[in-house]
């Protein structure tokens, strides 16, 4: 009902009046009086008016399940919100309500996340009300060989969403980390599970974690952009990683996680439409190069087999990232335990 209501809210453009609310709802003017006050509380800011009924002025930065499902226009994706203020990992709690039967779409999310982790199993602490932390549950009836190409799925889908929303350049740094500016802003890690007897896909956990407004209440307390950076990404990440508030370089400004949540969530759930229809990434390969940050560019292939440099070609219908050689020879790179390099930083 809270979303609902904050959806009415603001998609109006007049008043709402206390009696239409009862109607739409079917409760009392009472309840509608309490759940306005609790809206206030948790920092919406309603006007009211006598005779004129009810307004949305502003919304919160928050990621209550009510907040993003108010916001969601998709069909599936994110439908369907589970939200905490604190967890050790979205993609365990995404994995539980899978076990619990949630529906293909469901969406775990948290305030701060505690024990997330990335690919090669490192690990991080997240601080709370500055990032996206979110895992998302998909239940595909295609063979689990194709799975691995839905990390590139959500990564294009990430980038896409968040150039349309803030318009900064983002790209892709091959096989899914988003990147703007040459530094990390996004990491995506997707796990499955199978099922015993069948061996056959039973879910998948897609995770994702958006660096948004870090370093803004420092630049809120110092008014330095340096000082912001270096406690939101101290020492050796200054150079690798980023969020989008020190990219967009407005001090007063701030981006709402939720409204980044819900154009991801339509971005993936168009890109997810579209991988279906082939299970490979043939319709999605061009929006993808597009989005490659060192496509024709030099990089470094840490292989354990043995480094070697080339020019990256753009990724092949299969996900795979083709490197040409120095001596002319194209080789595909599967992600695995492979990782790519920029010849001069981490992305370029």
């Amino acid at each position: 009902m809270k979303a609902e209501m904050i959806r009415i809210l603001r998609e109006s453009k007049e008043y709402i009046s206390g009696q239409e609310l009862c109607d739409r709802f079917e409760v009392s003017r009472t309840a509608i009086w309490k759940i306005i006050n609790q809206l206030k509380e948790e920092g919406y800011v309603i006007e009211a008016k006598q005779n004129r009924g009810y307004r949305l002025l502003e919304s919160p930065d928050s990621m209550e399940a009510y907040e993003l499902e108010s916001r969601m226009c998709t069909k599936w994706a994110g439908r369907n919100v589970s939200h905490k203020k604190e967890t050790g990992s979205t993609n365990i709690d995404c994995k539980q309500l899978a076990a619990a039967g949630a529906a293909h779409g469901t969406l775990a999310v948290a305030d701060a996340q505690m024990s997330g982790r990335g690919r090669r199993g490192k690990s991080w602490q997240s601080p709370a009300g500055e990032s996206v932390y979110m895992s998302l549950l998909c239940r595909p009836d295609f063979p689990p060989d194709k799975a691995p190409m839905l990390t590139l799925v959500m990564g294009l889908s990430v980038a896409e969403a968040v150039k349309q929303y803030t318009g900064l350049p983002a790209g892709i740094k091959w096989p899914n980390d988003v990147v703007v500016n040459g530094k990390k802003i996004c990491g995506i890690l997707t796990e499955m599970e199978m099922g015993l007897e069948t061996k056959e896909i039973q879910y998948l956990v897609i995770g994702v974690g958006i660096n948004v407004n870090n370093g803004r209440r420092k630049m809120q307390e110092s008014g330095s952009w340096e000082e912001a950076a270096e406690e939101a990404f101290p020492g050796e990440l200054r150079d690798k990683a980023t969020s989008l508030f020190l990219e967009q370089g407005e001090k007063e400004g701030k981006i709402s996680r939720a409204v980044l949540v819900r154009y991801v969530m339509e971005a993936f759930e168009r890109n997810y439409e579209l991988f279906s229809k082939t299970l490979d990434l043939s319709l999605l390969m061009e929006s993808y190069n597009g989005c490659l940050v060192n496509k024709d560019a030099g990089v470094k292939v840490l292989d354990p087999k043995g480094e070697y440099t080339g020019v990256a070609r753009g990724i092949d219908k299969g996900g795979d990232l083709l490197v040409e050689r120095e001596d002319g020879e194209v080789k595909k790179v599967y992600s695995g335990e492979v990782s790519v390099r920029g010849i001069y930083g981490y992305a370029q």
